[in-house]
């Protein structure tokens, strides 16, 4: 066969197939409608191998709302105690970390306590609160317990009796011991969980806990609004599935925050009015009744104790520094017998003790105290309450972590400072002229009357090095670190008075709450005041040359709105340190901390919120240190017996 013979008989085939095509479409349609699905109508997932088995309920409330609940119980679970988690942040999405036929992968992260929960081949129940993800109902931020503020017949009290109610009913594999735990918001549900108790709820373990939102949690600190959190309520009251995001259009967030002028303004051009709790915000800038009435160190103070309870606390809590040791205080009184109520106090950041916590930031602690928490502390405590037959734990009423030293102490109460014979004595540490800090108070005529700066509105002083990250804890952002920074780099400010002893030669404890005293005046007509207790570590650190001249704060600041009055006392929070010998101690005094807080305009309007252009105006802030007008700051000394 020639070339030309071979081409033509292909392209005659070729033809051919294509008129045979052509002259049967109804054969081609018919081929096509018959073609099945590959895809089965419904999959069931082969996990015989599996360690865990998976369901997935709707449990009804007695209102008849189902909320969407995720059960994950170890193979051959029989006689197992239940720990629960009720949570606004994806039920599902905390229970399928890993699609991974071993429960530790699968639960790997937040809110779960991974190896006390796989060790420990306990149930783990997470479930969507009401009008989130999988579950039925309205979405109320923090909702209130029934009450002036919710006048419907459930809360987070009810729903968890409701469900607790269900499990021990329904879970053949249970020993009919439910234990409730989580961190922040699922902090705040185990607190909820202590109002009219289910009787087999035997444990709660709120960490890291929401509490009083306008005094230190989230929203406010005595009145200064959080406005880094905007963004958190656009999205959580937003859609029931976070799904509406919050934008932005600069990449630092101070140029956002400032862009905007007021909150208030900047709400209105994301269109936050269309959530209700950001209307409730605008409503209740001052500590009114609406947040009195929620706040749960107030509610749990009122109520009977029946339930054991771990309040875990965070040192450097960027969220939630307020919450835990204001209900531990609270409840306290009520512990006649010593064991129902534990406070831990751990070196981390919110949430980092479920993690490997051996450093915060540039600051290292010489063992991982994450660990430690779960393994020697959360573990046992756990296990005496929900397992049959298990020992009790050997924990200290309060087991607090000692920086600067960085040991555990085994404490009776808070606060305290060691087990027996040491007292913790307020100590004033006088601010002085010449940017000095000691403990002689300032003597007759030796010394000018005050210091003083320009507070400017339009160039408020960041509260960490720009640019100013947004509110996350993805792996490119370091902002649960913040409260670790640095302090250098406010401490040059020209608007920032700082206060220094000299050089320790011996250690100085301190447990407690320090509290700040100042005598100061503004020439405006409003005025905030940030006071850092910070320790300053020797210019050289063998080993760690970054640490070097290091100002690191120990007490996190509390900004205060107020008008006019002369003297400001406040409570910083709770410390658990010790300066050692060549560190020196610093207190910092500003006037802003943005976009932290919002700005205050230093001038007075009724609503802060929606302040204009012309209320933001420079002031002269003055800070005096006369015998008769001394500032200083109260430590809670710790002298030996």
């Amino acid at each position: 066969m020639t070339l030309s013979n071979h081409f033509a008989r292909k392209l005659s085939l070729l033809v051919a197939s294509v008129g045979a095509l052509s002259l049967s479409p109804s054969a081609f349609a018919q081929s096509a409608t018959s073609l099945p699905s590959e895809s089965p109508e419904q999959l069931k997932p082969a996990t015989d191998t599996f360690d865990y088995t998976r369901r997935e309920v709707m449990i009804s409330m007695r209102d008849g709302v189902k909320l969407h609940t995720v059960i994950l119980i170890p193979k051959g679970a029989k006689n197992t105690p239940i720990l629960l988690t009720r949570t606004p942040y994806n039920a599902s999405d905390l229970t399928t970390r890993s699609n991974s036929s071993h429960l530790g992968p699968t639960l790997y992260g937040y809110d779960n306590a991974t190896d006390v929960i796989v060790e420990g081949g306990y149930i783990r129940v997470i479930q969507d609160v009401r009008g989130k993800y999988g579950s039925e109902g309205d979405y109320v931020m923090n909702r209130p317990l029934h009450g002036p503020l919710n006048p419907t017949s459930v809360d987070h009290s009810t729903d968890t009796y409701d469900t607790i109610d269900w499990l021990v009913k329904n879970l053949s594999e249970c020993n009919g011991k439910v234990g409730i735990l989580g961190i922040s918001y699922d902090g705040f549900t185990p607190l909820m969980a202590l109002v009219n108790p289910h009787p087999a709820l035997k444990v709660s373990v709120p960490m890291n806990p929401m509490v009083d939102g306008w005094m230190g949690d989230d929203w406010f600190h005595n009145g200064a609004f959080r406005e880094q959190n905007m963004p958190y309520i656009y999205e959580q009251d937003g859609m029931r599935d976070n799904s509406a995001k919050w934008w932005t259009d600069h990449f630092d967030d101070y140029d956002v925050y400032m862009q905007a002028g007021s909150a208030g303004e900047l709400g209105r051009r994301h269109g936050l009015e269309q959530m209700g709790f950001w209307r409730k915000i605008l409503e209740h800038p001052s500590y009114d009744a609406f947040w009195q009435q929620q706040a749960m160190d107030k509610i749990l103070a009122a109520q009977p104790l029946k339930v054991p309870v771990m309040l875990v606390h965070s040192l450097w809590d960027q969220e939630d520094i307020y919450g835990a040791p204001a209900v531990y205080k609270a409840l306290k009184a009520k512990d006649t017998n010593n064991d129902k109520v534990f406070l831990v106090m751990g070196p981390w950041h919110h949430g980092q003790e479920i993690e490997d916590a051996y450093s915060l930031g540039a600051i290292k602690f010489g063992s991982d105290t994450g660990t430690h928490f779960r393994q020697h502390i959360l573990g046992p405590f756990l296990a005496q309450y929900l397992k049959d037959g298990a020992p009790k734990a050997d924990i200290a009423p309060v087991s607090a972590f000692e920086t600067g030293t960085n040991v555990w102490r085994r404490l009776p109460a808070w606060p305290a400072s060691c087990s027996t014979g040491c007292t913790s004595k307020s100590t004033p540490l006088y601010l002085s002229a010449g940017s000095k800090l000691s403990r002689n108070a300032p003597a007759s005529g030796s010394e000018a009357p005050f210091d003083e700066y320009i507070s400017d509105p339009a160039k408020p002083v960041p509260f960490r090095a720009r640019p100013s990250q947004p509110v996350g804890y993805t792996t490119e952002l370091t902002w649960s670190q913040w409260l670790v920074d640095d302090q250098r780099e406010s401490s040059g400010r020209p608007d920032v008075l700082v206060f220094t002893t000299d050089v320790l030669t011996a250690p100085m404890q301190i447990s407690g709450q320090p509290v700040a005293n100042l005598i100061a005046s503004t020439s405006g007509s409003d005025s905030d005041w940030v006071v850092k207790l910070i320790d300053v570590y020797p210019d050289e650190v063998a080993g760690q040359p970054n640490l070097g001249g290091y100002q690191l704060m120990i007490s996190a600041p509390k900004p205060i709105a107020s008008d006019k009055p002369l003297l400001y006392r406040f409570n910083l929070p709770n410390a658990n340190h010790v300066f050692l010998p060549r560190h020196r101690i610093m207190v910092q005094i500003q006037s802003s901390w943005f976009p932290l807080y919002d700005r205050n305009p230093q001038t007075f309007v009724p609503n802060i919120f929606w302040a204009k252009p012309a209320d933001y105006r420079r002031a002269t802030q003055r800070i005096y240190h006369t015998p008769e007008q001394s500032s200083f700051i109260e430590l809670p000394l710790v002298s030996a017996p």
